[in-house]
């Protein structure tokens, strides 16, 4: 199976940098697979997990918080806001930022304090999204 060189980087740290055979991630007008010999591309990432799969069949699963996937036939780079693998995430503390957000939302007096709130809402629901789908894989 071909394979091409993935780099995910995202502004504390470089999470991924090796060969892989496909990449799934969610981009702002869906979710995208990537192949060697893919179209060359540049969209926008919506938060969610991101796949990849290397060349001996074995998956990882990185959650990023947004950011941009250039695609080019034989490298794909993914500059996220902020990516950690999905076994880094902590259940416990997203759960409790996602219960923060609830409490914004209620407690809300002006739209600047609603946007972050349904901010911080849809970042803790992508989060977890990708531990479930981490621990289903594991």
């Amino acid at each position: 199976m071909a394979t091409l060189q993935c780099r995910i980087v995202s502004a504390r740290e470089e999470i991924y940098s090796g060969e892989i055979s496909m990449l799934i991630g969610t981009g702002t007008e869906g979710e995208i697979g990537v192949l060697a010999g893919h179209t060359p591309m540049i969209t926008l990432l919506k938060p969610g997990s991101m796949r990849i799969q290397t060349p001996d069949g074995s998956e990882e699963v990185i959650y990023v918080s947004g950011g941009v996937l250039e695609i080019q036939p034989t490298v794909v780079t993914v500059l996220a806001d902020t990516a950690s693998r999905a076994n880094d995430l902590d259940e416990a503390k997203i759960e409790e930022a996602r219960k923060q957000a609830e409490q914004m939302l209620t407690n809300q007096s002006d739209n600047l304090q609603t946007n972050a709130a349904l901010a911080s809402l849809a970042e803790s629901a992508a989060q977890l999204q990708t531990i479930r789908k981490y621990r289903n894989r594991a």
